[in-house]
């Protein structure tokens, strides 16, 4: 194993200890790939199912409401890039406490998420493979893609980025087909004009109420568009990486998100039970595409193993960055002499294996499915500190400083006041509905003992910003040798 470098090392050169080796074309596919996981490919088919064709205005709304939020980011980001992104934000510009709390709090979300990534891309592979115990698999990916973090930065965006280009490709190759049935140019499939799309009951048949139900499990599936400004810590060219990045949202969530969404809901009813299940595999299915179901578990499988590499790696920078700042116990900033933040690593992805355990080896889960649920609200918590740091941020900027931005965020307060309206708007769907209420009170629970863990963090080192991270804008980080 690497040396490991001395925990000595002063807080405010300890970032150093990062390598800036992630290159332009490797942060642009962390970018696009963080917006396509399995929620794309399977849950859609839930949210199809409770709103029928009008889905797409949920998808247009919640897409729109995650570009704002990305924007606020990506305007903290280009001005200062660092490893712990919106966390290091709100340290800076709320307190201590606003740091510490919403960075352990996204850190534990993806520690849930890893675990529970394991298990599906498990039942995945049984599912094509059912000589393959679904603990084996689950375990060989976790050594595997653990290893993979454990050797170097670029080892991790190597494999993010051909994951993401396995993404990218399977959904522009199903838009192509779609887009050609649709207009009748494939044998297999006559146009369906607007019969689909309007004549199963109109365009909203379960009313628009059942459009805002479907808005909030849409509102989930876009969680990790913020990867890449965690990953601008490791970037050789960090702003112009994040200034790609957040530009792509946009047309990313219009051609991956609403684009495929409009091709399912055109060429099939959207009451189809095969729609339910699997939408993208029942479309390749109409299509008359041999082995379509073989086809959507390997793109599945694909998609849930980049979300455990991504959530290895953001979490593990996550606690890095706490660490750095004096908001998490030292060991988790020590790296080896390649840069990689090793017991910061083993953090991360030993909450994913417990998970993995307690899933196969407790008669009830009941440890698993706690964590799962309490850490299932997350994402709100977060975009509400991002918004709000972000309004912080521009208004303690001097008029000078606010002039020379030149990637800001659009009509400054309202939209970020319109967001924060939104997310509100969420969080009251969530505590409404009785399958999204256990896991608002579980999540509340969890956000309230993080607040005051860092609120007492605050008081004990009297109020100062423990803010450390400071990134060389153009030139990235320095290589470890």
């Amino acid at each position: 194993m690497d040396h490991l470098q001395s925990p000595s090392t002063s807080a405010a050169t300890a970032t150093e200890r990062l390598r800036g080796a992630l290159t332009e074309r490797q942060m642009t596919m962390i970018a696009i790939g963080g917006v396509i996981g399995a929620g794309l490919f399977v849950g859609s088919g839930t949210a199809i199912q409770n709103a029928g064709p009008a889905v797409l205005v949920s998808y247009a709304a919640i897409g729109v409401l995650i570009v704002l939020v990305m924007r606020m980011l990506g305007e903290m980001s280009v001005n200062n890039p660092a490893t712990g992104s919106f966390s290091s934000y709100a340290s800076r510009e709320l307190g201590p406490w606003a740091g510490l709390s919403v960075g352990w709090l996204y850190a534990y979300q993806w520690c849930v998420t890893i675990g529970f990534e394991a298990v599906v891309g498990a039942a995945v592979t049984h599912q094509m493979f059912p000589a393959i115990p679904t603990w084996l698999a689950a375990l060989v990916y976790m050594a595997v893609l653990i290893s993979v973090n454990l050797t170097r930065v670029e080892n991790f965006g190597t494999f993010e980025y051909w994951f993401a280009m396995i993404k990218v490709a399977a959904i522009v190759v199903f838009l192509l087909l779609g887009i050609a049935a649709i207009f009748g140019l494939l044998p297999s499939a006559d146009a369906p004009g607007m019969t689909n799309l309007t004549g199963q009951g109109g365009f909203a048949p379960m009313g628009w109420t059942a459009v805002l139900t479907a808005s909030l499990i849409v509102f989930f599936s876009f969680f990790g568009t913020e990867a890449v400004t965690i990953a601008a810590g490791e970037a050789k060219n960090p702003v112009k990486a994040v200034k790609a990045g957040i530009n792509s949202v946009v047309w990313r969530i219009l051609l991956f998100y609403v684009g495929s969404i409009a091709v399912i809901v055109v060429l099939l009813p959207w009451n189809s039970t095969d729609v339910a299940e699997s939408p993208y595999s029942a479309v390749l299915n109409h299509l008359g595409i041999p082995y379509a179901g073989t086809i959507m578990n390997v793109i599945v499988l694909v998609a849930v193993l980049s979300c455990l590499n991504a959530g290895i790696y953001s979490s593990s920078r996550m606690l890095f960055s706490l660490a750095d700042r004096g908001e998490a116990p030292k060991l988790l900033r020590r790296t080896t002499s390649r840069g990689v933040p090793i017991f910061a690593v083993f953090a991360a992805s030993s909450v994913g294996l417990f998970t993995v355990f307690a899933n196969y080896a407790l008669p009830t889960a009941t440890v698993y499915q706690f964590l799962l649920n309490s850490s299932g609200s997350i994402a709100v918590v977060v975009y509400i500190i991002i918004t709000v740091t972000h309004m912080r941020s521009r208004r303690n900027l001097t008029a000078e400083q606010r002039a020379g931005l030149d990637f800001k965020m659009w009509l400054f307060p309202v939209l970020n006041v319109l967001v924060l309206i939104v997310l509100g708007a969420v969080i009251i769907g969530m505590a409404m509905r009785d399958d999204s209420r256990e896991s608002l009170a579980l999540t509340t629970v969890v956000t309230v003992a993080a607040v005051v863990a860092g609120l007492i963090y605050q008081r004990r080192n009297g109020g100062r910003d423990t803010h450390a991270e400071t990134l060389p804008g153009e030139a990235g980080l320095p290589t470890v040798p």
